[in-house]
This record gives structure tokens, C-alpha cells and sequence, in this order.
């Protein structure tokens, strides 16, 4: 497998298994790393939760490439974002995912801008503190639902703490993704893998192969010109109909790709 990208799963692919459960089913996929979500699998605030989860991902193997929160910066009352660090410190993740906001780029004036990208740096130095990075998810209706506007935001935040947290926009081509892989570089560390339509009909990963071998490629490529120490991450996110057979296939087709 190419250098350190490492597959792994979003657990909120499979909100309604027990966490034992996710772990079996990345562990029998060949997966090392999960990204812990806090709608269900691990609640902020919940240090039992983190805690244990932590353990038993340890105990297979697993490591824990983020914690998947809700937060939204700009939007959100500042102190909603305490139990968020504090959980992710209890679990030990090394980054915590959010959201640039609650209005896309086009809703969006400077004051909102500046809201946002003012609360991200805040949010960005308490969780430095504890050696924790921040993960803006590139989402619709966010400030990053474009790549201008995420360019924007980042250059307006200005703090190395905070990195690209990238997904194909719904319809996206091959040739647009890759360019905003290749922009967002070297500062990408994780991608969000999945195949969906136009219309948001979710596919199997295998047919989107003219966009993610492209994409992997050039992640690879990165991460073998760069530190040894550093990191990225290919996570799975949804399949079909929430199946986990689906999600085996896909697992097996992106290890595939990784190991080319």
C-alpha cells in the first residue's frame, strides 16, 4: 500500500450498528483507520463513550483518524464547541471535523465570512493546544461548497491548524475534482470516498473510477514527496442502500486502488 494513505470508514455510514459492530466490519474489510462520528457513535460530552471507544478501536487495530462533529463555526454559541474538544481529547483523535458555517457561498455576505473564519482560528487555537488540528469538510450550504469560496475562507482564517477535509461535490467531473485536489495540496490530508449520481442515487465506488483513481493517485504522489511522518486518509462514506455487503465491495475496490 502506497506510502502512509491509509483507507479507513466514516462511522456514520453505519449510524444504526453498535460500535463493536462498525469495527468488525472494518477490520474483516481490511480498513486501519475510522473517523468516529458524535451524532451517535461517540456524543460530545460522552467521555464514557470516547473512552471506550477509543479502547476497543485500539484493540483490533484501528486508528482513529478524526472525530466527526457537528459544529458549525460562525453559527454555532461558541461553548458548544467545549465538549466537542474535550470529547476528541478523550477519544484521541488528531483531528476534529466541522462544518464552515450554515449558509452556502452564494447566501453568504462579508460579515458572515468574517464570522466564520473568525471562529474557526478560535476554534483552531484551543484545539491546537492539545495537539489537534481542524478539519473543515468541503459541504454544501458551507462556506467551502465551492473551491473559491473555501480558498477564501482559508486564506481569511489563517491558521496552519486548519486543513481541507474534501468530497466530490454531487455531479462533479473527474478533471474539476482533480484540480481541486491538486489546489488543496499539501494541505489535504483526508478525503471523504463515496460514488453518488447527479441526482444523489448512491453507486457502487467501483463506478467512479474516472474520478478517485485520479484522485488517489495524486494523494499517493504527495504523500511519498513529503515528511515520512505525515498522514492522509481515504474514508469511506455511505454505500448502497446502507448495506454492509456493499460496503465490503467498496472497501475491497478502494484497497485495490491504494495498493496500485
Amino acid at each position: 500500500m502506497t506510502g502512509q494513505l491509509i483507507p479507513g470508514l466514516v462511522s456514520v455510514t453505519f449510524r444504526h450498528l453498535e460500535v463493536a459492530n462498525v469495527l468488525d466490519l472494518a477490520t474483516r474489510a481490511g480498513l486501519r483507520a475510522i473517523e468516529w462520528g458524535g451524532d451517535v457513535h461517540v456524543p460530545a460530552g460522552d467521555a464514557r463513550a470516547a473512552h471506550q471507544t477509543a479502547q476497543m478501536s485500539a484493540d483490533v487495530g484501528v486508528e482513529i483518524a478524526a472525530y466527526g462533529s457537528y459544529y458549525h463555526a460562525g453559527y454555532d454559541t461558541p461553548a458548544n464547541f467545549e465538549p466537542v474538544l474535550r470529547t476528541a481529547i478523550d477519544l484521541g483523535a488528531p483531528r476534529i471535523r466541522i462544518w464552515a458555517g450554515r449558509r452556502g457561498s452564494a447566501d453568504s455576505d462579508a460579515s458572515a465570512r468574517t464570522r466564520v473564519a473568525t471562529d474557526l482560528y478560535r476554534v483552531a487555537e484551543l484545539a491546537a493546544e492539545h495537539g489537534i488540528e481542524i478539519g473543515v469538510e468541503h459541504h454544501p450550504k458551507t462556506l467551502t461548497d465551492t473551491l473559491e469560496s473555501a480558498l477564501e475562507l482559508y486564506a481569511a482564517t489563517g491558521h496552519p491548524g486548519v486543513r481541507p477535509y474534501w468530497q466530490p461535490r454531487t455531479g462533479q467531473g473527474s478533471t474539476s475534482s482533480l484540480m481541486e485536489v491538486a489546489t488543496l495540496l499539501p494541505s489535504l490530508v483526508t478525503v471523504h470516498v463515496f460514488t453518488w449520481t447527479r441526482g444523489g442515487e448512491r453507486r457502487a465506488l467501483a463506478d467512479g473510477a474516472a474520478l478517485w483513481k485520479p484522485v488517489i493517485a495524486a494523494l499517493a504522489r504527495e504523500h511519498d514527496q513529503g515528511p515520512a511522518q505525515d498522514k492522509r486518509y481515504a474514508l469511506l462514506e455511505f454505500v448502497q442502500n446502507d448495506d454492509p455487503a456493499a460496503f465490503l465491495t467498496d472497501a475491497a475496490t478502494l484497497c485495490r486502488w491504494l495498493a496500485r
